[in-house]
């Protein structure tokens, strides 16, 4: 097998055809075999009717993932009860969320090298498994478990029904589905509790779960069928597993220091500090690792250039400020506006409704202006200055729902521009790759932003109060004179608005490439 790098077989490159040329010339670094390049097809043209299907039936994929982040939470008093275990709770949230964070970037490199269909039927399959099991769970510790299974599926669901949208719809057109996808995860925001609340009060809480089979039997026989009309952009290739693992336990330790700290045990407390130690000699591991192996799991190259790290920062500091918000914003609900706790949940809606509507306006501007980076900018600015709005003022319930959703509305344009800006930098044949890893650092932030929140919080307070949703018992609101708590969440409004603001420096930074795909006049002539 005769090898090349971009440098020194150019000629080669060249005498493969224009499509495939250009996306190995692209590799970052990467040592590519003559072989190799077959697999890497020309993209078949599809018809709108199949890219519509197409898109059903990853949103209805999707829509699992989405709605089994959240329809766990209203049930979990109901099977505290029934299996007399309330201390571990938690877990049976935290299992699906680090397992699920941990193997983003596991499924995203292995679309890249096994394709898309084995990894969407792997994740399904998982998440199908740890449902059945999490149903029948005959106590508390097989919950858990099985919740670490299911989640090993709903983290392998996100990165590549993402990277099969870049597979069918140009970076020009892709932001519009973008959009569409963001919808699909607020529907399952809202949806998930209720459902969640409604089957264990008047079914059973086992219900939250068997529900996913069908839901998953119509995503596979809608999906499956027309997988083979998807163009192929995979590349074999060996697989670095030594790397992967390292990348998934620093990833483990990591969640669980951002899990525990502050909760279970003080920040700086010998078992947290120790994990923390942990978890930076596993990630410096990995780097040590990455550098030295042939084809590494994540190519280190490929997290550099003027593209890829400032949309990674953007998308990481917009997705935090949103889910720091949505867990703590109930608390002060209650305390300040003296909301019950189902008032509280729908005070919510503003700011995880307007943000699809922010995603949908991005989304739609991407497929028609040249220079598409602009509305996140203007976006993001937008949303820091309604930040910098609620952190000066003191405002009635309406008027603070008016401007969070502002906020929102500004916020939700940042997530189709980062993930497509991101897909449109790298080559073919990486797209999972890089998906898998933006969804591991957008989750990794998250969590980050929630404790930071929390922190922030208990230092403002000066009191030892349960904070997080899952930490605090449902309807009980701390004895905080409202004032004491309106001056605290200043401190946490104005942390948001440190997020936005950092998401439009990155955004401004980040280089802008041209999309492929349909040409703006033709999108403007289509409109007329």
């Amino acid at each position: 097998m005769n090898k090349f790098d971009r440098q020194s077989s150019s000629a080669d490159i060249q005498a493969l055809p224009d499509d495939i040329a250009e996306q190995l010339s692209r590799l970052p670094g990467e040592v590519i075999s003559v072989d190799d390049a077959p697999s890497i097809a020309p993209q078949v043209p599809l018809t709108s009717d199949e890219v519509r299907t197409i898109v059903v039936s990853l949103m209805l994929t999707m829509f699992l993932a989405a709605l089994d982040q959240t329809i766990v939470a209203t049930a979990l008093p109901t099977i505290g009860r029934q299996f007399q275990d309330v201390s571990s709770l938690s877990w049976v949230i935290t299992a699906y969320l680090l397992a699920s964070t941990a193997v983003a970037p596991v499924f995203g490199t292995l679309s890249d090298i096994y394709g898309r269909k084995a990894m969407i039927i792997t994740s399904l399959s998982l998440f199908v498994a740890g449902s059945i099991l999490c149903a029948i769970a005959p106590n508390m510790p097989m919950l858990i478990l099985a919740r670490g299974l299911q989640g090993l599926g709903g983290g392998g669901i996100m990165p590549v029904v993402q990277t099969v949208i870049s597979d069918v719809v140009s970076p020009r057109e892709r932001g519009q589905y973008q959009a569409y996808f963001s919808s699909v995860w607020m529907v399952g925001g809202i949806l998930g509790p209720v459902i969640g609340g409604v089957f264990a009060e008047h079914l059973h809480w086992s219900m939250i779960f068997w529900i996913n089979l069908p839901l998953a039997a119509a995503a596979i026989a809608l999906l499956l069928p027309r997988m083979k009309k998807i163009p192929v952009f995979h590349r074999k290739r060996k697989v670095d597993w030594l790397g992967g693992v390292l990348l998934m336990a620093s990833a483990v330790v990591f969640m669980l220091v951002l899990t525990w700290g502050g909760t279970r045990y003080p920040w700086l407390s010998p078992t947290v500090l120790a994990m923390l130690g942990g978890a930076v000699a596993l990630v410096v591991s990995f780097v040590w690792h990455a550098r030295r192996a042939d084809e590494p799991f994540l190519p280190l190259p490929l997290l550099g250039g003027s593209v890829v790290p400032f949309g990674l920062m953007a998308g990481g500091c917009a997705l935090g400020a949103i889910t720091g918000l949505t867990v703590q914003l109930p608390l002060y609900y209650e305390s300040v506006y003296h909301l019950s706790a189902s008032e509280a949940g729908l005070a919510l809606i503003p700011l995880a409704a307007v943000s699809t509507c922010g995603a949908a306006i991005a989304g739609r501007t991407m497929a028609r202006a040249k220079h598409y980076k602009r509305v996140a900018i203007i976006g993001t600015s937008w949303a820091a200055l309604c930040g910098l709005g609620l952190t000066l003022t003191t405002l009635p319930l309406w008027g603070l729902l008016t401007l969070m959703a502002a906020f929102a509305l500004g916020l939700g344009t940042t997530f189709p521009v980062c993930v497509v800006s991101v897909q449109n930098s790298v080559a073919r044949p990486q797209v999972g790759t890089i998906t898998g890893a933006l969804n591991f650092f957008r989750s990794l932030m998250s969590s980050f932003t929630v404790a930071a929140f929390a922190a922030i919080l208990l230092i403002a307070l000066g009191a030892d109060v349960p904070l997080a949703g899952e930490h605090r018992v449902a309807g009980s609101i701390p004895a905080i004179p409202v004032e004491d708590m309106r001056h605290a969440f200043r401190y946490v409004f104005g942390a948001a608005t440190a997020l936005m603001t950092g998401a439009a420096l990155c955004l401004i930074m980040m280089e802008e490439r041209p999309l492929a795909g349909p040409s703006v006049t033709k999108h403007v002539e289509m409109a007329e």
